[in-house]
């Protein structure tokens, strides 16, 4: 949007303006811009939608400044960097599962299942808390301090010296590796070009290399370095420290690998606050700024400046504090409040904010009871197929997790094509609910093994194109809040599956029929979701 020279500089737009600028926007959606070798249309999708036509329209030359810098070195390191956060959320979540059996040898709990509640329960807070601080103080900070979080905690709970303390650590690594898929899709997202978007999508492939990693340091330290079982081998060993190191080293082994990312997280990368966090803020100048130096580093064109962006309208602090973005003060419930409203700023935003965290509710109990409890699983079918040596078993398990790198990948083409996001959901889900059935009638390791990889893969079409298509959708200034509440449901019902595997065999086909059930709605609810991100820019 060009600036209008005859304005005066910080003035706020009037009614007749504001009309302008949402005609304005509908004009773009039908506009094609040509950047590189592809084409998107110009139009954001949250424009006709947007309750503060300023901020709307200052997003939008903010978003014409970032297709017009393109696709740099910038964005290749937070695409590794950021992805970092998304291998830690994974290989905590299954490095806890992994462990818990051989820990409940030594430890003896009363309830068995504590560990996956202790883990859901840190990222549930964690996801709350970074989530809504991201929305408040910046995406920054996050960005820099929640791996190192993880990492300290994961390693002392590889020196735990009882059941209850490795729970407390368990759960204070997953509340700092919890905020990373609030924050990682954010950071990412304001920072990404138009026509990149889908990489996005493509970056979920980072899950299932954190998933990898926990199967080859399951594959390598628990088969050599654990005790028996004694209800498998009458006459074991009682099971001590000294004779079970396997589930400490797979500990030790993950929180120094979590550390050296966090360390490359600050020094690879001195990650500026995003300009579209700095939008909302009312800092127009910190934003051309943060734009114009990469530009410049890159030697890539920005005309964005100062002026075209206070062109648009200024508020002043009163004002700006009490506006859709933020509450007259920063650091109180009404805070929240006004982030929450935000999600509900008009019937479409709210239709699509309450099916998103819908989904996210969905398959926060189909992944658990599929892939938390897989090990259980896999060894029961492993040893109706004769099956029992913990190697095989454990390289079977590595063998599924590289599979699910694969599925993001095929998600990531997918939503580059007219299929859009929406359509990706809706083929990922069915698939995979069509291998859940398949499933049932395995009867030979071959076919175990190959099925749970096809299931691992198809699952994470889904998985992969819902953890970018939430960001994609929803308001900026509320990004952080909603994207959180959204993974808080997931983590909720993630608690939810450990009790219900407490009390139900989940060596049986029933959670397989379960979830496969649960897919067909997940399938449903995308089809109908109000906005497609596909040739449209995020606001």
């Amino acid at each position: 949007m060009a600036s209008d020279p005859a304005r005066t500089s910080g003035s706020p737009l009037n009614d007749d303006e504001s009309k302008k600028i949402v005609h304005k926007g509908e004009e773009d959606t039908q506009e094609v811009l040509s950047v590189g070798d592809g084409s998107v249309r110009k139009g954001d999708i949250l424009s006709l939608e947007h309750t503060d036509p300023v901020l709307n329209a200052k997003m939008h030359l903010v978003n014409n400044a970032i297709d017009e810098i393109g696709f740099t070195r910038y964005q290749m390191k937070l695409f590794v960097l950021n992805g970092f956060g998304y291998a830690v959320d994974s290989l905590i979540l299954l490095v806890q599962s992994i462990i818990a059996g051989q820990a409940a040898l030594e430890f003896h709990p009363g309830y068995e299942k504590g560990l996956t509640i202790a883990a859901y329960v840190g990222m549930l807070v964690g996801a709350l808390f970074w989530g809504l601080t991201a929305d408040i103080i910046g995406r920054k900070f996050a960005f820099n301090f929640s791996l190192i979080i993880c990492s300290i905690f994961a390693i002392l709970a590889g020196s735990s010296p009882n059941w209850v303390v490795l729970g407390l650590f368990v759960c204070l690594s997953a509340f700092g590796g919890g905020g990373n898929l609030v924050l990682d899709t954010a950071v990412f997202l304001e920072y990404l070009p138009s026509k990149d978007q889908w990489l996005l999508t493509l970056m979920a492939a980072w899950w299932g290399i954190g998933q990898l990693i926990a199967g080859f340091f399951a594959w390598g330290f628990i088969p050599n370095y654990s005790c028996q079982d004694p209800s498998l081998v009458p006459d074991a060993p009682p099971c001590t420290k000294s004779n079970n190191m396997g589930w400490r080293y797979v500990w030790f082994s993950s929180g120094s690998l979590v550390f050296v990312m966090s360390i490359l997280r600050i020094t690879v990368i001195r990650l500026k606050e995003t300009p579209k966090f700095l939008v909302g803020e009312g800092k127009d100048a910190q934003c051309v700024d943060t734009l114009q130096s990469i530009a410049k580093k890159y030697n890539r064109p920005c005309s964005l400046t100062l002026e075209q962006m206070q062109a648009c309208g200024e508020m002043n602090a009163t004002e700006r504090r009490s506006s859709v973005s933020h509450a007259k003060s920063k650091y109180g419930f009404a805070e929240v409040g006004v982030h929450l409203k935000g999600l509900y700023a008009t019937k479409r935003i709210g239709i699509s904010t309450s099916l998103i965290w819908f989904s996210w509710l969905l398959i926060g109990l189909a992944y658990p009871l599929y892939n938390v409890f897989l090990p259980t699983y896999l060894a029961s079918r492993g040893a109706q197929f004769g099956q029992t040596s913990a190697y095989v078993t454990w390289r079977n398990y590595t063998l599924v997790n590289f599979s699910g790198i694969w599925g993001p990948v095929a998600a990531g083409y997918m939503c580059a094509t007219p299929l859009g996001r929406k359509y990706t959901m809706v083929i990922g889900a069915l698939i995979t609910m069509a291998f859940f059935f398949a499933y049932t009638q395995v009867r030979t390791e071959v076919q175990n093994i190959v099925f749970t990889c096809v299931v691992n893969f198809c699952l994470n079409i889904y998985y992969g194109t819902l953890y970018a298509y939430t960001p994609e959708v929803l308001p900026s200034a509320h990004r952080g809040t909603g994207n959180g509440i959204a993974i808080g449901w997931n983590r909720i019902m993630g608690i939810m599956s450990a009790v219900i595997a407490t009390y139900a065999d989940t060596s049986t086909p029933v959670p397989i029929y379960i979830c496969a059930a649960l897919y067909i709605l997940m399938a449903a609810v995308a089809a109908v979701f109000p906005f497609e991100p596909y040739g449209h820019r995020a606001s």
